[in-house]
């Protein structure tokens, strides 16, 4: 049985750990960064110097001045300067409105999207409608294997941000169902708190499971959080409780490796039952975003 005790060290430590880093500050700059990719597939990160209808000059850290023909240039972005750091620019975490599998309260952009893919067989895409709601569907498509159901479901989510977008409220659900069989569908209504952004964040969250008709009296306890460590590496946890029962929860640490156009989470998932030299269960996810 999960003690309200433990639930509340558990949520002061994760809370801890987000709130009490102050995050990188970085000094006001006039001049703009641009990400320079060119056609034979270089990239170039620089505070920009000059530029014609011919060429472009920009600042490097590791080789100065470059000057780049418009030619050979295939794409030119404006960087965000807050993304700056140690002379080196953090691009934006791909999945950042999930963790292994559970939503904090974050919203996607309107327009970008993320696709997620676990173990395989475990499907997901999640798109932002507008900034404060989103959309999501996923299945396990059994039917490539033979089988006459598919089971799917349908997730929307409303996200509204706090306090300059460093406290974030949702409510969703998770809508499922089977194609190929007949039933009534079930699922989780849930609502999540967040606090702190898109790089390192600890969310509180309730769901309430229901089926046929009828809504569980029971919440299940959500407490997650995320940490980046680095330029593309995160630290993430996922645990689930179900208070003053014996239905025991789950815990999970894991690591989300985020280069520029994709991620790979790796966690181990445990039970908090008993189970003597067990030691967990593997998680393997990747994720693509697009619409950016």
């Amino acid at each position: 049985m999960i003690s309200s005790k433990s639930i509340s060290i558990l949520i002061f430590s994760i809370l801890s750990v987000v709130l009490f880093i102050a995050p990188e500050s970085v000094a006001a700059q006039e001049s703009e960064t641009y990400r320079i990719e060119t056609v034979d597939g270089n990239v170039f990160i620089g505070d920009l110097i000059s530029e014609t209808n011919e060429d472009v000059t920009i600042l490097t850290d590791s080789a100065g001045d470059i000057t780049i023909s418009r030619e050979n240039i295939k794409e030119m972005t404006l960087l965000d300067r807050d993304r700056m750091r140690d002379n080196q620019y953090w691009h934006e975490n791909p999945q950042s409105t999930r963790y292994l599998f559970a939503p904090n309260a974050l919203g996607i952009k309107k327009g970008q999207g993320y696709y997620q893919n676990t173990w395989i067989l475990f499907n997901n895409v999640n798109y932002g409608i507008t900034n404060n709601f989103s959309l999501g569907a996923g299945t396990v498509p059994l039917f490539l294997f033979g089988s006459p159901v598919t089971p799917f479901w349908i997730m929307p989510k409303l996200s509204i941000p706090l306090a300059n977008d460093l406290v974030h409220l949702s409510a969703g659900a998770l809508v499922g169902g089977v194609i190929g069989e007949d039933g009534g569908s079930g699922g989780l209504l849930y609502g999540t708190g967040t606090v702190g952004n898109a790089d390192k964040n600890a969310t509180i969250g309730l769901g309430y499971a229901y089926g046929e008709g009828e809504i569980s009296s029971t919440p299940v306890v959500n407490i997650s959080g995320m940490y980046r460590t680095g330029k593309s590496i995160f630290l993430i946890s996922e645990n689930y409780f179900v208070p003053n029962t014996g239905a025991g929860g789950m815990v999970s640490f894991g690591v989300r490796w985020a280069p520029e156009n994709f991620a790979v989470d790796f966690a181990l998932l445990r039970p908090l039952e008993d189970l003597g030299f067990f030691v967990g269960i593997p998680w393997l996810g990747i994720t693509i975003p697009f619409g950016r």
